[in-house]
């Protein structure tokens, strides 16, 4: 919200209209068929297919009942990713990635259902699309950080340039609160595009932990494990050692080793399994 009001009052007098409209298109998220467009163009999933239905089906209806949550009351959906666990989805929406639906077999995928469903266990799906709802303005703000990032990186000439450039509009903008002398809350207000990307990011991995609890807690851990070593070995990646303290800082989702370390405190895995 301190980003909507920070760029509704640049530039004109009335900036309280942007934040009052931007409190009001809350309501988008009660229309039935928005949780679909969410599901489709902003995590860029889709509905799986006949075939895959019939895989998914027997797990998830399994998955369901184990957990004695209404069949019916949530979707499934497929993400085109090599990645174990799909992107958090809010509301009635559950992703599953492509890696897991093809490579897993069927007690492994039940596992990262399991988790995929403890994004949505103990909460209400309302107030997780609202939070998402809202936390829009500052999510672009993380993109463009990324992106901004990136090109610095791979084309350090035109990415140093870019950046400085907004620096120095950031920084005029700052100077142009204190000369026109707003008083010295809005500085700090400005420091906001800097504070959320963290906080954001985690708020990501939190979730991604919890969800590994709640999993570990349906009796899920130990299987869950398994997957994520198998899906270690399998992309040759390291339990979270080979990344710079500033890519972990900004990570959306935990190490793998916090992962394990998460499932194996959340006392869903027998000491033999943890050894």
């Amino acid at each position: 919200m301190l980003v909507v009001w920070i760029a509704g009052a640049i530039g004109f007098g009335w900036g309280w209209i942007v934040v009052v409209l931007w409190v009001l298109s809350g309501a988008v998220i009660f229309v039935a068929p928005a949780e679909a467009l969410f599901a489709r163009y902003l995590f860029r999933l889709r509905q799986p297919t006949l075939i895959e239905q019939e895989r998914l089906g027997p797990v998830w209806h399994h998955l369901l009942q184990h957990s004695e949550v209404r069949d019916g009351r949530l979707s499934l959906w497929i993400q085109e990713s090599d990645e174990v666990n799909a992107t958090p989805t809010p509301g009635h929406v559950v992703a599953v990635t492509r890696w897991a639906l093809y490579t897993l077999p069927p007690s492994h995928l039940e596992a990262v259902l399991a988790h995929e469903l403890g994004h949505h266990l103990g909460g209400r799906s309302w107030l997780s699309m609202i939070s998402f709802w809202y936390s829009i303005p500052a999510r672009c703000g993380l993109i463009v950080v990324r992106a901004v990032a990136r090109l610095m990186r791979r084309v350090p000439a035109v990415g140093c340039l870019i950046g400085g450039f907004l620096v120095m509009a950031y920084i005029g903008l700052v100077l142009a609160v204190f000369a026109l002398g707003h008083g010295y809350i809005w500085p700090v207000l400005f420091l906001t595009p800097f504070i959320a990307p963290p906080l954001l990011a985690w708020l990501n991995r939190w979730q991604v932990k919890q969800a590994d609890r709640k999993a570990a807690l349906l009796g899920y851990g130990s299987t869950l494990v398994q997957v994520l070593y198998g899906w270690q070995m399998q992309h040759q990646q390291m339990l979270g050692r080979d990344q710079s303290r500033r890519a972990q800082v900004m990570s959306n989702t935990p190490s793998l080793v916090e992962r394990v370390n998460t499932l194996e405190q959340s006392g869903g895995i027998p000491p033999r399994a943890r050894g």
